[in-house]
């Protein structure tokens, strides 16, 4: 794929809020803690991955291991904290670990004892799957929970997860042993996210007209645009632009979007009209005209959390794109 250029922070800075808890990189200060938590046969129990005892040299190594993961993009955990008589303290931890090969990830998670019961599980998990599925390459993000586990698979469900199955898997914690277990799934259209999208009327669904465009620079690469966590299909792709205000043209709000969107000024003159999606999603029915654009001034900077990439026209099809666009792509692509 074509090198990337004024994305988003990197994965690997990322730091998580929620409205109790910090979710950020595990450092190697936190081993003392980890190991307090981890070191509990209630908590050991439940994972496939950690032995009971827990020796503390293993919470070194374990992190040691989580940094240099999270560097080369193949894993990413969490310290799940929160603040007690005003300082930070250690909660548990929260992970995903990538599937090579393929855009999916397992999710692993958990919580000292002292803080069961007060729904943190529940916040860690629903902040981090809703922004892999929208930072990450990912379709779905699966989880296991050992049949003896209801709380857990509650902890799933609460997070949009749905059950998929059941199956074995070795518990390292209880002697290597396999266990019965619960498979959970959740991929984009399971998490909900801020809506953005018209809702159902009475005797049909509504009608939203929206402007896109193609910004093609002098290499004849093209823009695309991610769409951000707390959007509808976050972490799918699409070409900028956006809604129609009542009264404008499709070219007047191209132009207002970009500029909001990317802090460009594109004059209606360089907009070619090229060709329209009309797609019948759940919610609504979009009808989007795509124009084409190669002048402006300005360089393209997200303005609204987005990642931007640009690249080759026969490299569009290695994106997930939002449904609507997926069928313009060879229509451009053979254009360009």
């Amino acid at each position: 794929m074509a090198a990337i250029e004024a994305d988003a922070p990197a994965p690997s800075c990322t730091e998580l809020t929620t409205e109790r808890l910090v979710l950020r990189p595990l450092t190697p200060d936190d081993a003392e803690q980890l190991h307090r938590l981890l070191n509990d046969w209630e908590v050991c129990r439940m994972l496939q991955t950690v032995p009971f005892p827990y020796p503390r040299l293993l919470a070194d190594q374990w992190i040691a291991d989580s940094v240099a993961q999270r560097q080369d993009g193949a894993a990413y955990h969490f310290a799940i904290t929160g603040v007690e008589t005003g300082g930070e303290i250690l909660v548990g931890a929260i992970g995903l670990k990538l599937m090579p090969g393929q855009r999916r990830a397992t999710l692993g998670y958990w919580v000292g004892r002292r803080f069961w019961g007060h729904g943190v599980a529940r916040e860690a998990t629903a902040r981090v799957v809703r922004w892999a599925l929208a930072n990450l390459d990912l379709d779905c993000v699966e989880a296991v929970v050992a049949n003896d586990n209801p709380a857990s698979a509650r902890v799933l469900a609460a997070a949009g997860f749905q059950e998929t199955g059941a199956g074995q898997e070795v518990f390292l914690s209880r002697g290597g042993g396999t266990q019965p277990v619960r498979r959970f799934a959740a991929s984009r259209g399971d998490v909900s996210a801020v809506p953005d999208q018209p809702s159902p009327e009475a005797g049909g669904v509504p009608l939203l007209l929206v402007a896109a465009c193609v910004l093609i620079d002098g290499s004849g690469r093209v823009l695309i645009a991610r769409r951000p966590e707390g959007r509808a299909m976050a972490g799918l792709w699409e070409f900028p632009g956006g809604k129609l205000e009542p009264g404008e043209s499709p070219e007047d709000a191209l132009a207002r979007e970009l500029r909001e969107e990317l802090g460009i000024d594109v004059s209606r003159s360089c907009l070619a009209p090229f060709v329209f999606a009309s797609h019948a999603y759940e919610r609504f029915h979009l009808l989007m005209p795509l124009f084409l654009c190669r002048r402006w001034q300005g360089t393209p900077v997200p303005h609204e959390g987005q990642t931007i990439r640009w690249v080759a026209p026969d490299e569009l099809a290695d994106y997930p794109f939002l449904p609507a666009d997926r069928p313009l792509l060879p229509m451009l692509r053979d254009l360009l």
